[in-house]
């Protein structure tokens, strides 16, 4: 072999190891091949799977089809039998697994909050084990109780005293105590009622926004991983079947299967890929002060010839609405409503449109998860999106 050959080979081989390298800092997580067998049963069989940096990847499928395997095989709650697992380019079996655990947060649908700790103590838990100065805690607790909105008067209240999306948000705020990089989520929202878990969706949404996790996340739910996940991986007898963003999943479904996993209400399903925050608007719309008198709202809305005013206070929250109706003689009267309906950013357009039905309104004011006021979405942009 001449020398120039050998210096080719060499520098192709160079390349490429590169590249892989390259590969394995924008997949933090990689599963190559990964196979777990519970005697003669396989659980996950030859799974391959990459997830990017700062993405939601949900993990779903039929009861025991491996999914929850695949995810503690990542932080080794489950060994592998064969195959191997990355976390940014190194093997998770050349990390100590007790600081491999306590550098990755996790989340489970029974929360698992220590119930003699006060909630400070349960999100202070790793940050101790990692020996963190204790001012530094006090600090990063404050901060992740607010990421999660809830305030500090509850750092001192034990789990018993909480409800139960409470509970869940400090289970969430635990899991980011230590700031990882990365979070397992094993149905967390799972045991959460309707309604209080379409807020925590939203609330989550808007929190990975501004954090940017590395994140698998367990679900049963279609709709859940619609909404939530960056790309979906789904699996079924431990293979997995489709891995791709919700768009590709929902237009190009890769089998039968997965379209009987989609449902009959595929083309609805497809509003959940929109977001009530791309269609809120500030154009138009009237905001007053919430120490400004009754009177003067009404003459304001008449100049203006407008019918509803927003109430915001010095935060910009929103606090309450004003609006405007003729009455029997043909008086015009104003109405004041301290608890309007209102719709989340990151609700989707068939939640907002369904509020909308709900409530007889054709205008509902768009909040953050912290209550403040982003500007309006109507049934108007919602209609103009169906009919494109």
């Amino acid at each position: 072999m001449s020398s120039d050959t050998s210096k080719t080979e060499n520098t192709k081989a160079k390349n490429t190891e590169e590249q892989n390298k390259e590969k394995a800092k924008e997949n933090t997580i990689e599963l190559k091949n990964v196979t777990k067998r519970f005697g003669k049963d396989v659980a996950v069989d030859n799974l391959s799977l990459g997830v990017e940096k700062g993405t939601l990847t949900m993990l779903i499928g039929p009861s025991g089809c491996g999914k929850t395997t695949t995810m503690k095989m990542i932080n080794r709650l489950v060994q592998l039998d064969e195959g191997e697992i990355k976390l940014n380019g190194t093997s998770v079996y050349d990390i100590d697994p007790v600081q491999l655990r306590r550098t990755i947060g996790y989340v489970i649908q029974e929360i698992g909050l220590f119930p003699h700790f006060t909630v400070f103590d349960n999100i202070a838990t790793v940050p101790r084990l990692l020996k963190w100065d204790e001012n530094k805690i006090k600090k990063r607790v404050e901060e992740v109780l607010d990421m999660v909105t809830l305030d500090s008067s509850y750092a001192y209240r034990y789990p018993l005293q909480l409800s139960g999306g409470e509970k869940q948000r400090v289970g969430l705020a635990r899991a980011l105590g230590a700031d990882p990089e990365v979070l397992l989520m094993d149905e967390p929202f799972g045991a959460i009622d309707p309604i209080n878990r379409l807020k925590l969706h939203d609330s989550f949404l808007e929190i990975q926004d501004e954090i940017k996790k590395t994140i698998v996340f367990v679900t049963h739910d279609i709709n859940e991983a619609i909404k939530l996940g960056d790309k979906i991986a789904i699996i079924k007898d431990g293979k997995l079947v489709q891995h791709a963003d919700s768009t590709e999943i929902l237009y190009n479904p890769a089998n039968q299967f997965v379209e009987s996993l989609l449902g009959q209400d595929r083309s609805l399903k497809a509003l959940t890929l929109k977001r009530t925050k791309d269609f809120t608007s500030k154009e138009n719309v009237f905001t007053v002060d919430k120490d400004t008198s009754q009177d003067n709202v009404l003459k304001q809305l008449q100049k203006k010839n407008e019918v509803i005013a927003f109430v915001l206070d010095k935060n910009e929250k929103l606090v309450g609405r004003y609006w405007l109706e003729t009455g029997k003689k043909g008086k015009v009267e104003i109405n004041y409503d301290k608890n309007p309906i209102m719709t989340e950013q990151n609700n989707t357009l068939n939640e907002s449109l369904s509020n909308m039905f709900s409530s007889g309104e054709q205008i509902l004011p768009v909040v953050n998860r912290r209550g403040k006021f982003l500007g309006v979405i109507r049934l108007s942009y919602i209609f103009d999106e169906f009919n494109k």
